[in-house]
């Protein structure tokens, strides 16, 4: 039955393809996009019942690929990503119904689209080298082809691509690299003998193909320094494929380094899973501190991914540290935060894109130094945005504060160990948790304070009106998972459970739930999201009684962010700049900010100002001190390289001769 269903979720997409390319321009969209949310409800029933019942999903011919097989196996791991997948493109395609920017209405998007949700849902259950590298690389170039949707009118669009291009590229030639080893070392391509034989292996062909896979599962994921795509992509993207690409699309880099590292390989040293929480810690740090001093919408929203996919690689790291040293039931725990993590993300991340394309089609903008009082404007969206932004706060009662809490349990009831892995690793992970914590509430604290209250600071921001009913819903539906996952987070956790138990050697002493609390079996400690849902909604309930009793009376109303005056203009309030100046200053040697002054004077007297403005702009330090030097390296090899071949024929022969005598030279 599993398997029919996989069949029929694959059938279903290609379906939606075709009505994409041939179908007539009024049905188009609509029929593309019912077809799309189809595939997704498939995908989401098979992922399911494989989580509940624990029976694999099953399809293998022969006939699709030639030499090879299409195999496909979803066990309860990868059903877990199904799942999110499916929840996240279901929202997103109600929400594209609705809406109409950035190219996404073209022929060539309405058959893109479809093929590209439906390589996410097939990536988890490929079972062989060959169709895991075939569905992957298609969904790299689908998605490719969504974010140039917009490449004729927009330069930027064009770069981007360029940027996404390369390094997903750069990605997947490490994935070969790395897959092809341990299939050519194993004898088999097939998933299952691979896991079987790989602890036969030698040890440098173990730790070779789990590097060349952190690094190609990284890029994907957006793990620094493979992240410059991403706050580059992002922004240019159309926003249903920004939301899939962030909440479902990264997910899959985090499930192909756990897969790897912990499936086929089934464990190995201390220094692979340091080498995890190295990249975590360092993306959770770099991407904080880049989303809270960034002044657009969407590209805060791309550096805030990178920040929680490092949060998410620290509970892998963890989670095989532990497992490494013995410690079983805190190497599930950890993982199982790291898993509950990326439900979570996928669900409040795609909350937060699709209604930051809501802002922007109402807007015209996703500059934040542009925009202003759309909460008032913007009844419904407003709000949905501001549940997203409290839920990747970690604030309760909502769903980010659950999975940072459990992260937190584990790592600190790792200590205090003998193990000196351990000892020196878990504190840094704390520490990180804790700073990304603070800069991630200040960040979302300037994108509501600023995006959405105050005055509105352009024309286009006080004319922007609530979108259609299509992207409000589709966003909202993902909001209310925030709140219902944070209340009740054992609706999910025991299917996260589970797919943390299909990695091998991993087991809990105990459940994890204990009715609606959230508790920590073998450890003291437990959480009642419940309880303190109540807690804050009866704390709120006495201080508005209190204040209504004690009020003798009226209450002034005035602007937000008014200070209490009468008068209040858009220039009395802080902008996004300004905001995340004191950050900016203080970690200058890392953000490295270049400043410019523009003075114009009066036209009367060169003597008299009449306007100064300061343009600060960020660069990503990696971009700008790896990426474009290298970029100007490879610019000079080929200048160089045009000039070899000059049309003549005899250095033509040459090379032949050299390249003849080097082989044989090798094959002797």
């Amino acid at each position: 039955m599993t398997a029919a269903l996989l069949v029929a979720t694959a059938l279903m997409g290609l379906a939606g393809t075709a009505a994409g390319a041939i179908a007539p321009v009024r049905f188009r969209i609509a029929l593309s996009s019912a077809l799309t949310i189809a595939a997704c409800a498939l995908g989401f029933v098979v992922g399911a019942e494989v989580l509940h019942s624990g029976h694999a999903a099953v399809v293998h011919t022969t006939t699709l690929m030639p030499l090879a097989s299409f195999s496909l196996a979803l066990d309860r791991f990868g059903a877990l990503f199904v799942v999110i997948t499916a929840v996240v493109g279901i929202c997103a395609m109600i929400f594209r119904f609705g809406y109409d920017g950035q190219g996404l209405a073209s022929r060539t998007a309405s058959s893109i689209l479809p093929l590209f949700v439906t390589s996410l849902l097939l990536v988890p259950a490929a079972s062989n080298v060959t169709t895991f590298l075939f569905l992957w690389e298609l969904m790299a170039i689908t998605s490719l082809l969504l974010v140039l949707t917009d490449h004729a009118r927009r330069s930027e669009v064009q770069v981007a691509g360029q940027w996404y291009a390369v390094m997903t590229q750069l990605g997947a030639a490490a994935l070969i690299l790395g897959l092809v080893l341990l299939a050519t070392r194993s004898g088999s391509q097939s998933f299952a003998v691979i896991a079987v034989r790989s602890a036969h292996l030698p040890a440098w062909v173990r730790s070779t193909a789990f590097v060349l896979a952190v690094v190609g599962f990284g890029s994907k994921a957006g793990a620094v320094p493979l992240h410059v795509w991403l706050p580059r992509a992002h922004p240019e993207a159309p926003g249903p494929v920004s939301a899939l690409m962030s909440a479902a699309m990264v997910n899959l880099g985090v499930y192909g380094i756990v897969r790897v590292g912990m499936g086929l390989l089934s464990g190995g040293p201390a220094w692979w899973w340091l080498l995890v929480m190295g990249l975590g810690a360092l993306s959770a740090m770099f991407g904080s501190l880049h989303s809270a001093t960034s002044k657009d919408l969407k590209r805060l929203l791309a550096y805030s991914t990178t920040d929680n996919v490092g949060l998410m690689l620290l509970g892998v790291g963890a989670s095989g540290l532990f497992a490494d040293t013995g410690h079983r039931a805190l190497a599930l725990l950890a993982l199982v935060a790291a898993l509950l993590h990326v439900v979570f993300h996928a669900v409040f991340k795609g909350s937060l894109f699709l209604s930051a394309s809501s802002v922007h089609q109402a807007a015209g903008s996703t500059d934040l130094d542009q925009l202003g009082g759309l909460l008032r404007r913007m009844p419904v969206s407003g709000p949905i945005f501001l549940v997203g932004g409290l839920a990747i706060a970690a604030l309760p009662p909502f769903c980010g504060f659950v999975s940072e809490w459990l992260l937190l349990q584990s790592m600190l009831h790792g200590l205090p160990s003998g193990d000196v892995a351990i000892a020196v690793a878990m504190p840094i992970g704390v520490g990180v948790l804790a700073l990304t914590g603070g800069l991630t509430a200040f960040t979302f604290t300037k994108a509501i304070g600023i995006g959405l209250l105050g005055l509105p600071r352009t024309q286009d921001a006080e004319r922007a009106g609530e979108v259609g009913r299509p992207m409000w819903i589709g966003a909202g539906l993902l909001a209310v998972l925030c709140l219902v996952f944070g209340v009740a987070p054992f609706l999910v956790i025991p299917s996260v459970v589970d797919a943390a138990g299909a990695v091998p050697g991993l087991h809990l002493a105990g459940a994890l739930t204990r009715g609606w609390n959230v508790a920590l079996p073998g450890v003291p400690g437990m959480l009642a999201p419940g309880l303190v849902a109540i807690g804050l909604v009866g704390f709120g309930g006495l201080v508005a009684l209190g204040r209504h009793l004690v009020q003798q009376r009226p209450v002034r109303l005035t602007e937000a962010w008014g200070c209490g005056r009468e008068l209040q203009t858009a220039r009395m309030e802080y902008t996004a700049t300004s905001f995340g100046e004191p950050l900016t200053r203080v970690f200058e040697d890392v953000l490295s900010p270049a400043r410019d002054v523009d003075v114009s004077h009066l036209a009367e007297s060169r003597y008299y100002t009449e306007a100064a403005v300061i343009h600060t702009t960020i660069d990503d330090a990696f971009e700008r001190r790896v990426y474009r030097p290298a970029d100007r390296m490879l610019v000079r090899w080929g200048a160089v390289a045009r000039r070899v071949p000059n049309g003549s024929v005899h250095r033509y022969l040459a090379f032949g001769l050299v390249a003849l005598i080097v082989v044989l030279v090798v094959l002797a």
